[in-house]
């Protein structure tokens, strides 16, 4: 049974909760988050002897991007305290559920760089117990067995204005019940004639505390245990209980289960567990021209508007793979990301900013031609063998790069009428070859129909390794030995979708970027055929790139483009609307030499919005989030540039510095490079950022 819509009014901290923390208490412990902020804290006390925290993934599909964050927090936890992290897989779905993903889930985790404790473990290994516990419940008068129809449930369940009925079955004897459960658990009712209910309360304001259903009839054959079993527990009753048989100290999951926090602990109480798990609930990973509903990218599979489950566009963890994405990117993305206690919408400049981090110094360097155009260099002596080094900064040795008298080079690297500030070869004009000589444009030759088809070149024979005498040349182009090159394919991926919101509409594939795969007949250094499936390449001058997974041999190369060596993408500029006691606010700010704007993504489930703040030249950025809410907020971000914001009314802390006010528009602080900062207001603050 899955979170569902329902809104209700529930205590911002786990019943009983061994460490109370609030919201503001929360927000003010510099350095920890709320949940190490609790951990810390039991420890401390002693009520935490040794942190055992789980990543209990159902196997009914493929792991993306916000089950990353929930990976890396998990396993985090258990790193930084020296404690014990599971893998456990919650399958109480069998019709929905296959070994293939019980497969790819165990690799996911590997592969981004943890190791659970033990071997993985099943909800279904603990099926025998939690029957037991079903039928202590029964005997406690906790439990009921329910034959009214599913419609009859759904009904008598009321809503959230509503409160719910009982069930005429509500009052049976202990005995009719345990019958019951035992025909249920042999088989003898029909699917969907029976199933045993919580006994709580049916008035409830929380409608997951309105008598929830533990156990269905469901005859089918489990893909762990066969078809021992005719019933199957439902995922919020197997799930807290696993988590006691484990022995599980702090239970982190995101916020659409705090409505379920109540039946969570109502559960481990009544079946008198001697481990008392408790749950932390943060907010989930949401970021911009993203989908992560496994109900909308399995219809972009199944429709084939993607070549699969791990087609390099799909944010799943095999897509990503495939794409080139690293794990330590995507981990140093999920502790940038942080946890928090409120939803919002992270910017996905912020994901390829890390993955371009992680590759900036592990990826070799190599010359491909992505639009191959013929250059003859007419007096070049005789072949060479130039031997250069794959890196720049690391020692990853050399390679060598064979120039012939027949090269390519880009076409975009070539303009017989330049535009202006064009600084690549022309007519007449001199370009430098990547780690080669000077060349010089002295003829151009033409098809039929007028189209550029050769150029014909001299070099500079006192320019290798040296700058040419008397003179400046600025521009520098890359090349490939047209003779010796290797004939590649390339593909070039771009973002899924057009609109940051792709799913803010009902139809979400109306969205779609017709640009997000473009596939190229390159030509490659001989040095690059020589990846394996999954090295990854800066590809000078275009971007980096990886071997591809599967398609990738020595005889035929692949590569996939990871990512461009800077954003390019530029969606189209549309002022979004937040609302904040009802009015409407539009931002945006434009500046003499450095334009910046502050860009509103989604108000998500009206809690936050959030922004990205971007020089349109790309060279600088910071990113962060206001949460528009009537009480005081917090900002907080780590500033990778020195910035000076604008504000309205609020109040200011700089990490090692005193608070400052800043009372009215105009009035600015200035943080230094590298510095923690955050923001604090009543209201909603439009601010601005400049860019020294």
């Amino acid at each position: 049974m899955k979170p569902n819509d329902v809104v209700s009014e529930l205590p911002k901290t786990p019943t009983n909760s061994p460490s109370p923390v609030d919201n503001a208490q929360q927000e003010q412990q510099a350095g920890l988050d709320f949940v190490r902020q609790v951990i810390t804290e039991d420890l401390a006390a002693g009520r935490t002897q040794k942190v055992v925290t789980r990543f209990p993934p159902e196997p009914n599909g493929y792991l993306h991007i916000g089950h990353v964050k929930a990976i890396c927090l998990n396993f985090g936890i258990a790193q930084e305290y020296d404690g014990l992290c599971n893998l456990r897989f919650d399958d109480t779905n069998p019709d929905a559920e296959e070994q293939e993903y019980v497969d790819g889930i165990a690799n996911d985790v590997k592969w981004l760089g943890f190791e659970w404790n033990g071997e993985p473990r099943y909800a279904s290994s603990y099926f025998d117990q939690l029957h037991t516990w079903a039928v202590q419940l029964i005997k406690q008068g906790d439990a009921y067995v329910d034959l009214q129809s599913p419609e009859e449930i759904r009904i008598n369940r009321g809503n959230f204005v509503e409160p719910g009925k009982n069930s005429p079955y509500r009052d049976a004897s202990i005995e009719e019940n345990l019958a019951r459960f035992e025909k249920m658990n042999n088989g003898e009712l029909a699917e969907g004639e029976a199933v045993l209910r919580a006994k709580i309360d049916m008035t409830s304001p929380n409608v997951h505390m309105r008598d929830p259903i533990l156990y269905r009839v469901l005859h089918s054959e489990h893909h762990q245990t066969g078809d021992k079993w005719k019933m199957y527990p439902m995922y919020d009753y197997a799930h807290p209980l696993s988590d006691a048989i484990e022995g599980i100290t702090h239970s982190l999951c995101t916020l659409e289960f705090q409505d379920h926090r109540p039946f969570y602990d109502w559960v481990v109480e009544k079946v008198h567990s001697q481990s008392v798990p408790r749950q932390y609930e943060s907010s989930r990973l949401n970021i911009d021209y993203t989908i992560t509903s496994k109900r909308k990218l399995r219809k972009l599979v199944e429709g084939n508007y993607v070549h699969g489950w791990d087609d390099p566009r799909m944010p799943t963890v095999v897509g990503m793979r495939r794409r080139g994405f690293t794990p330590e990117g995507l981990r140093e993305f999920c502790k940038r990301v942080g946890v928090s206690k409120t939803d919002g919408i992270v910017d996905v400049a912020m994901l390829e900013f890390c993955i371009r981090q992680s590759l900036e110094n592990t990826a070799a360097r190599g010359m491909a031609v992505l639009n191959p155009l013929k250059v003859t260099l007419t007096n070049l002596p005789a072949d060479l063998d130039l031997s250069h080094a794959r890196h720049p900064n690391v020692d990853m040795g050399d390679r060598i790069i064979p120039l012939t008298s027949e090269i390519f080079i880009d076409r975009k690297d070539f303009e017989e009428v330049p535009p202006k500030g064009f600084k690549r070869l022309v007519p007449e004009g001199e370009v430098r070859l990547r780690h080669a000589y000077v060349i010089k444009c002295d003829e151009v030759i033409k098809d039929a129909n007028g189209e550029v088809i050769e150029l014909k070149c001299s070099i500079d024979p006192e320019t290798l390794g040296k700058n040419p005498e008397g003179r400046k040349v600025k521009g520098v182009v890359h090349w490939v030995s047209a003779s010796k090159g290797i004939p590649a394919e390339v593909r070039v991926y771009d973002r899924l979708f057009t609109e940051a919101a792709p799913d803010a509409d009902d139809d979400f594939l109306a969205n779609l970027n017709p640009e997000s795969l473009t596939v190229l007949q390159a030509v490659i250094e001989p040095a690059l055929a020589q990846a394996q499936s999954e090295d990854r390449f800066q590809f000078e001058r275009e971007g980096y790139f990886v071997a591809d997974q599967y398609d990738h041999t020595a005889d035929k190369p692949v590569f996939n483009r990871v990512l461009d060596l800077k954003d390019s993408f530029k969606p189209e500029k549309r002022y979004s609307k937040c609302t904040n006691n009802n009015q409407d606010k539009y931002m945006s700010s434009q500046f003499d030499f450095v334009t910046v704007h502050i860009k509103p993504n989604i108000h998500y489930k009206g809690r936050s919005i959030s922004y990205l703040i971007e020089c349109k030249d790309g060279s600088k950025k910071t990113l962060g989030v206001i949460l528009p809410t009537e009480k005081p907020l917090t900002f907080e971000t780590h500033v990778t540039e020195r910035i000076e914001i604008v504000s309205g009314k609020c109040l200011v802390r700089i990490a090692d510095q005193e608070e400052m006010e800043v009372y009215s528009s105009g009035e600015s602080f200035t943080v230094p490079a590298n510095s923690r900062f955050s923001l604090q207001s009543s209201e909603v603050v439009d601010y601005v950022c400049h860019l020294e």
